[in-house]
């Protein structure tokens, strides 16, 4: 078990739900990553997606950063303008 998964233990331990926040954090920092890469590599600028999804660009800075929880709906335009299609699994 490494450093942070005893930390996150520890703290689980004093606040009952605190793993299941941080493993909600850690799952909206990939949305958000994957969002940045897509957009990346399709050689789009924040501001670009920002229109096509006709939002603005501190909306995409924040869900790319994970500054706020990330929405369903959010993650379907965004799949959209990149014409792709959003798949959940329940693991």
């Amino acid at each position: 078990m490494s450093d942070v998964d005893k930390y996150i233990s520890r703290k689980d331990a004093k606040n009952p739900g605190f793993k299941t926040l941080v493993e909600e954090g850690l799952e909206n920092l990939k949305i958000g990553e994957e969002i940045r890469q897509l957009r990346i590599s399709s050689g789009m600028t924040q501001e670009e997606l920002a229109k096509q999804m006709s939002t603005k660009k501190s909306v995409i800075s924040r869900l790319e950063n994970h500054s706020e929880s990330v929405r369903l709906s959010a993650i379907e335009k965004v799949a959209k303008v990149f014409n792709k299609k959003v798949e959940m699994n329940f693991l």
